[in-house]
């Protein structure tokens, strides 16, 4: 199948722009909050910045609320995410606060509010040619495979997913994902324990939890 028409027209990134720009307003005494809790708990800085493939897998800049201390060993070297991530930062990444500031990458142009999640960039080079059709839509805020088992489906289906989307994006389907997250979000269904090892499955490594991977 070809790429969705809804993905090259301009007004879902009118769209797009609007509703983070609301959202950033809406939402930003819980954005201040948040950032202020995480100085607190975690230290500066308080965003953990990540490059990550965005359309058609180019690099930019993704943003999120740290998750990790920045504890190291004897010889100075940091520990590993598993122990650096904190209680505190399990119960915010399970609650997906740490996203918020994605609302800056919707604006900017960088990320969609509804598209396949951005996964690091060394990933580019294993997706097969059907799994890598999902660069060509702008990665997104949340997605079909979020709302359709979230971590709890295998990779090979949550790609799938993310394919599907681009085939047969429309504005009724993303308004079905904007509709249906925020029970996904509450309801916890497909969350994992926050320190699972998830797209690092993908390739068989073992860089760390895919969603929140921080090295602050």
């Amino acid at each position: 199948m070809s790429t969705s028409r809804w993905l090259l027209l301009a007004p879902k990134r009118w769209l797009d722009a609007f509703i983070a720009g609301v959202l950033l307003v809406v939402l930003s005494p819980l954005i201040a909050a948040t950032a202020l809790v995480v100085r607190i708990r975690l230290g500066a800085p308080v965003i953990f910045r990540q490059q990550r493939a965005g359309l058609h897998g180019e690099p930019f800049e993704l943003l999120k609320f740290r998750t990790m201390t920045s504890s190291v060993d004897a010889d100075g070297e940091l520990l590993s995410d598993q122990e650096r991530l904190t209680a505190f930062g399990v119960r915010l990444r399970a609650s997906s606060l740490d996203e918020l500031p994605q609302l800056w990458c919707v604006l900017r142009g960088d990320m969609s509010m509804i598209g396949p999640r951005p996964l690091l960039l060394h990933y580019n080079e294993h997706y097969s040619p059907t799994q890598r059709r999902r660069l060509e839509a702008r990665p997104g805020l949340t997605g079909w495979a979020q709302v359709n088992g979230r971590n709890g489906v295998d990779w090979p289906a949550k790609l799938a997913h993310d394919v599907d989307y681009v085939d047969r994006a429309s504005p009724w389907r993303d308004l079905q994902i904007l509709l249906r997250t925020p029970t996904a979000i509450l309801s916890r269904r497909g969350i994992t324990d926050g320190r699972t090892v998830t797209s690092a499955e993908f390739v068989g490594d073992r860089d760390g939890p895919e969603d929140s991977p921080d090295s602050c």
